[in-house]
Parts: structure tokens; sequence; C-alpha cells
């Protein structure tokens, strides 16, 4: 019985110090670990954040340029008719949208879904201020629908992606 208890005497020492090593040594690992991990994400936000600050860049001036009066300015020509400056509206801004697609990478779901919102309605305003009018009528007609149109909004949908680019460009700082 006496061996039994000088056992015990060397054993249960030997396993409080062992215990205490190891959990001295997991906590160090740990942070080290929680150290190494946030010095990687450190280097990571200093390559990702240029490039997330050029998507919202481009994202203003998607906005920007698939705004129907910017639109207007870049594409009519001379002698159109309702039909043409229409088609070639619709066509225009789905074209700046499908150019700055790949933006979507480096945004929160929720602005891209604001930015695809605001263009399906933008293109709604010009397919719906368009589809009353007689379609070989002089662009002039549709023009003027669509800029009044455009005052009876208090902000437009781009208006307001812009709005959301702005604020979550923001956060970043």
């Amino acid at each position: 019985m006496e061996f039994f208890l000088d056992i015990l005497k060397l054993t249960i020492p030997a396993l409080i110090v062992g215990a205490t090593a190891y959990y001295l040594l997991k906590a160090l690992l740990d942070e080290r670990q929680r150290i190494d991990h946030a010095l990687l994400r450190n280097d990571a936000q200093k390559i990702t954040l240029p490039l997330r600050l050029s998507a919202y860049e481009r994202l203003m001036l998607l906005c920007d340029r698939a705004d129907v009066a910017n639109t207007m300015l870049r594409v009519r020509m001379p002698d159109m008719k309702v039909r043409e400056l229409r088609g070639v509206l619709l066509m225009a801004i789905n074209q700046e949208f499908e150019h700055n697609v790949s933006q979507q990478l480096y945004v929160s779901d929720t602005l891209w879904q604001i930015i695809r919102i605001a263009k399906n309605n933008t293109l709604a305003l010009v397919t719906m201020t368009g589809q009353d009018l007689d379609p070989n009528a002089d662009a002039e007609v549709l023009v003027n629908a669509l800029l009044a149109a455009l005052d009876e909004q208090s902000i437009t949908p781009l208006q307001t992606a812009i709005l959301a680019v702005r604020t979550e460009a923001g956060q970043l700082f």
C-alpha cells in the first residue's frame, strides 16, 4: 500500500504540471494562430481594398452613365424616331450593366441587388414611357415624356443606387 501511495505522490504533481503546461501551450499557440490570421487578413485587405474601391468607382460610373438623361445625351441622333430611340436607350443601359457585371465580386450582395433593381426600374421607365407613344413619331416626343417622368420622381432608382454605393464604400473607412 505504501508503494501505491509513493506512486500517487509522484504521479499527481506530474499530472498537474503536465495539464498546466498543456493549457499554457494551447493558449499560447491559439493566440499565435489568431495573430497570424489577423496579419494574413490585413495583408489580404491591402490587396483587396484598392480593388473594392475601384469597383465602387465603376459602379458609380455605371449608375451615372445608365441614367436616362445622360444616356439620351450620348445615344440620341438627329432624325431618330421614338421606336429607334427607345431601342437604343434600352440597349445602352443593358450594355452599361453587362460591362460592369464583374464588379459584383467586390461588393455586397445587397448592393448588387440594389443596382440590379435600379437598372430594371430604369429599363421599365423607358419601356413604359415609350409604350403609349407613336413609334414613328419624332424622338423628341419620347425625350419630353421621359424628362417629364423623371421630374415626377423625387429620387430615381439610379440615384438610390448611388447612395447605396456611397454608403457601402464609406463603411470601408
